[in-house]
């Protein structure tokens, strides 16, 4: 016991280490981005950044702005918008301030940098609310106003979007669930090599609730911040990588649009929240209807005190913490006018979702395309290398040459498998991100590469489909579980469906590739094919296991709930921030869940049953054989459903077994002796009992066969005419019928004997 306790000294480090990362994050508020609400003709800005610490009360600022309209006296209107409520909504006048030294507002260029304490008598901690410090993804923004006193001129106008360093994109959530994947495809490899294996199948559904994930923030809603933000962990399973303007790979699709006729904007520098529409979050400046609190306690908020204790620059008010939290602030890209009229405003749906990882509008598609090459490339690498080991191998591995060539034999239909599941992998970024170049009209050369990759990944889905189903119309469904052909290289369409459900296939991508359309189309269109699916998963439960329907029906259950739920996000039902930032986590925590679900089924497919103890597991004798979790890791008949030959399972009997009953006792089986028999001696599989009504005990070997037919023939010699007739009748030999193939006959009789002509009880 103590040494249990003792070990514990080896964890001191690592926990002195989180608790150093848990501090490291002080409650802040700072300026994520900054643009201009109106032309500028009396302010300019270059850098502006600012932020406050709760912990001491302090604002720390770094800014270079200059002042360059000569003899103009203005006054400064300072809004904060929160959720689109506006708490603070103050004017000051310059001219009042410093005895006038500010009017008319002097020409000068300030650059500095400078921490301020702020008094106590202020009260600012108290009117800043602890949860803006921890709610992810904080939808709030100030706009300084300058205004010319005399003519009532608009001079210049600025907005800062606040953050306070909480995020529901992390870069810990990407490599996770990267690593998921990564998982779940090393999985599948290694249980491809078998058709009925559902790892393949697993690893597909993983994939595409990543990119169903994805694709619900490309839609023309209003999404709240926070949901903004969790989407972009999936943007990796989208082929959009995060990339700065910086990019080697983005400065080079940059160069190609321009040479090709493009000319839309590349990729900003800084924060793309700057660019979004005012109507969408963070800014909601419509989405309330919340009167404006003008606060009268605000204008004597003490300017003279706060400009004087600026000369009282001490490093005892930024503490290392500060520091740290000051380093995330946004110093990079120049300030850009954003109004209702400008042509860089990012408008919902795709432009703002792949802003924010960096790629520009324009190059959405030629990301997906350069990521879908290199795609290919590595498994035409890979084939390539497994066809020359298998090469190599048939001619050094003598004692395996009859196994080498039963896999060369196979290795073409299993590289059209994996050609086919990568295809439908890719299948929805491609259409997504294809059909939407097509409506951008940039350059000429996205758009013809995109024709032709479009065309050669639904090409080659719809061979598959067009064979599989040329050969269910032309026979039965059964056939295409019969031949191994077929469902190794066509099996990732319908191999997880039963033989009656094989049509069960689909895709929801072309639904949701017009990003541009009217987001309450798309959301009604979506959630009718959803509930669709749901109720065909429902009513013909298609999967071979019980555990799979479960499986599908959960995660279609999720598309549904969640689908349901971005009703709110339509920007025509105005409705206000904090509902829709709730729901938006909302929609996240359960997305969340199903990842986790997936998870552990990757896991179970891996064969991580094998490591529980038999006495633990729930069905003993389980094996992980990676066919999935709803197999229970076994192959407990509880858990499929039966397996009895139907006329869709047609399979040929063995001929030794499938022979009909002798039609005699006396009759012995010459021509073909029964495997049973031969092999065990004890079972009585092919002879009569003596008598119909009575009971004997089964004869326990082959030798004893003729003493219980003599003892027949005895027992005969006291039975009535009658009887004797009848049992005359009943042995009596018949015109053999050749047996069918498929089933096993047995005698008929033209006339069953009455309750009188059956012999007694002995």
């Amino acid at each position: 016991m103590f040494s249990r306790i003792a070990r514990l000294r080896f964890l001191s480090p690592l926990l002195l280490t989180f608790s150093t990362l848990a501090a490291a994050r002080d409650d802040s508020l700072f300026t994520s981005s900054v643009t201009y609400c109106s032309p500028p003709e009396t302010l300019l800005i270059q850098q502006f950044d600012i932020a406050y610490f709760a912990k001491n009360q302090s604002i720390w600022f770094n800014i270079s702005a200059a002042s360059v309209d000569p003899n103009v006296s203005v006054t400064a209107n300072v809004m904060l918008n929160v959720y689109g409520m506006h708490p603070v909504n103050f004017t000051i006048d310059l001219c009042s301030l410093f005895s006038g030294a500010l009017c008319p507002l002097p020409m000068y260029n300030f650059t500095g940098s400078d921490s301020i304490p702020l008094p106590s008598s202020l009260g600012v901690a108290g009117k800043i609310p602890s949860i803006a410090f921890q709610i992810p993804d904080l939808e709030a923004y100030a706009q300084l106003s300058l205004t010319e006193v005399n003519t009532g001129v608009l001079k210049a106008c600025v907005q800062a979007t606040l953050s306070n360093g909480w995020s529901a994109h992390q870069v810990a959530v990407e490599w996770a669930t990267g690593a998921l994947a990564l998982l779940a495809l090393l999985s599948a490899v290694f249980y491809s090599f078998t058709p009925d294996t559902l790892a393949p199948f697993r690893l597909f559904d993983l994939l595409y609730l990543y990119q169903w994930t994805a694709s619900t923030a490309l839609l023309d809603l209003n999404y709240s911040s926070v949901y903004q933000a969790f989407t972009t962990n999936f943007a990796w399973a989208m082929g959009l990588f995060s990339a700065s303007a910086t990019s080697s790979i983005q400065i080079s699709i940059n160069n190609m649009r321009h040479l090709t006729g493009g000319n839309m904007a590349d990729s900003t520098g800084g924060s793309a929240v700057a660019l979004v529409n005012r109507k969408l979050s963070p800014y909601n400046a419509i989405a309330s209807s919340t009167s404006l609190a003008s606060s009268s306690q605000y204008a004597g908020i003490g300017i003279e005190n706060l400009w004087a204790s600026s000369n009282m620059t001490s490093a005892n008010y930024m503490s290392d913490i500060s520091v740290a939290s000051v380093q995330e602030l946004s110093t990079s890209g120049d300030v850009q006018l954003v109004t209702s009229l400008s042509t860089n405003v990012l408008q919902a749906g795709v432009p703002i979702y792949v802003n924010s990882v960096g790629i520009a509008t324009a190059n959405s598609f030629m990301t997906v395309f350069l990521v879908v090459l290199m795609i290919a490339a590595i498994l035409l690498a890979v084939l390539a290398v497994g066809h020359c080991v298998l090469a190599a191998t048939s001619l050094y591995g003598q004692r395996t040459e009859r196994y080498i060539a039963n896999w060369r034999y196979r290795y073409l239909s299993f590289a059209r498998a994996w050609l086919l599941r990568i295809c439908l992998i890719v299948f929805t970024p491609v259409a997504i991100f294809a059909l939407y170049q097509w409506t951008l009209k940039d350059s000429w050369l996205s758009i013809f590469l995109s024709v032709i990759l479009f065309l050669a990944v639904v090409g080659y889905i719809l061979h598959s489909i067009v064979r599989v189903h040329r050969l269910a119309l032309r026979s039965t469904p059964s056939e295409l579980y019969t031949q191994p052909d077929l469902i190794a290289s066509h099996g990732p369409l319908y191999a997880i469906y039963r033989s009656e459900r094989f049509y069960c296939h689909y895709s929801l991508a072309l639904f949701i590739a017009f990003s541009h359309a009217n987001g309450v189309v798309q959301i009604v269109a979506i959630l009718v094919i959803e509930c669709m699916v749901l109720a065909s998963l429902l009513a013909l439960r298609p999967h071979k296991s019980r555990g799979a329907d479960v499986l599908a029906t959960y995660l279609a259950i999720t598309r549904v709930v969640c689908t349901g739920l971005m009703i709110a996000f339509l920007e025509s039902l105005n409705l206000g921030a904090i509902p829709r930032v709730v729901i938006g986590i909302v929609i996240a925590v359960i997305i969340s869940v199903a990842v986790i679900v997936m998870f552990i089924n990757t896991l179970v497919n891996m064969g991580i049953m094998r490591l529980v103890p038999p006495r633990y597991r729930r069905r003993p004798g389980a094996t992980a054989s990676g066919l999935d979790a709803e197999k229970g890791a076994g192959n407990d008949e509880k858990d499929w459903r039966p397996r009895n030959p139907t006329p869709e399972r047609n399979i040929p009997l063995d001929p030794d077994v499938n022979q009909p009953y002798p039609d005699s006792p006396s009759q012995t089986l010459t021509d073909h002796q029964s495997l049973y028999s031969e092999e065990s001696g004890s079972t009585t599989l092919g002879s009569l009992l003596p008598r119909r009504w009575s009971i004997q005990q089964s004869q326990r070997s082959n030798h004893s066969r003729s003493n219980s037919q003599s003892q027949y023939s005895s027992s005969q010699s006291n039975y009535s005419p009658s009887q004797s007739n009848y049992m005359s009748n009943v042995s009596s030999p018949r015109q053999s019928v050749p047996p069918s193939p498929l089933r096993t006959q047995t005698p008929s009789h033209s006339r069953q004997p009455t309750i009188d002509e059956r012999p007694p009880f002995p």
